[in-house]
């Protein structure tokens, strides 16, 4: 399991609070905010500690398992990226929707474009912020 040798690599182990914080992220197919997920497993009678969620929510990341994203907003988002293809994000300013697309002329545009400047691309992130078809609706409807 990768989780449990990324921690036995760095001399910590799969403490059964962390297997149960591991599960229940990948019962998520969303994005998801740690309060939130917190708060489905306090639903569930799982008792977990908001300190430990938090701490192994960011191991989970560093162990390339789940990614975290900031969406203009001061508190983030998660998403479990096992075995997920790379994808982008329309974030809705309104009423916080995210929605994931993939476009394979913008990731080949990318990669050109690193090659142009001879740049080892990583990884990256894009966004595109504005209003989701509801929001939108309602604002024309609004006047504003």
């Amino acid at each position: 399991m990768q989780f449990a040798d990324y921690l036995s690599r760095h001399g910590l182990k799969l403490t059964r609070e962390r297997r149960l914080v591991l599960n229940e992220v990948f019962r998520q197919n969303d994005h998801f905010q740690a309060d939130e997920l917190l708060f489905r497993m306090q639903k569930k009678n799982v008792r977990v500690s908001k300190a430990t969620l938090y701490r192994t929510l960011a191991l989970l990341v560093r162990a390339g398992l789940l990614r975290e994203e900031v969406f203009g907003e001061r508190h983030s988002h998660y998403e479990h990226i096992l075995g997920q293809q790379h994808h982008d994000h329309l974030v809705c300013l309104a009423c916080g929707r995210i929605e994931e697309f993939r476009n394979d002329e913008i990731e080949q545009a990318q990669d050109e474009i690193c090659a142009q400047h001879g740049f080892q691309p990583t990884g990256h992130r894009m966004e595109i912020h504005g209003y989701c078809r509801e929001c939108w609706k309602k604002k024309e409807e609004d006047g504003r």
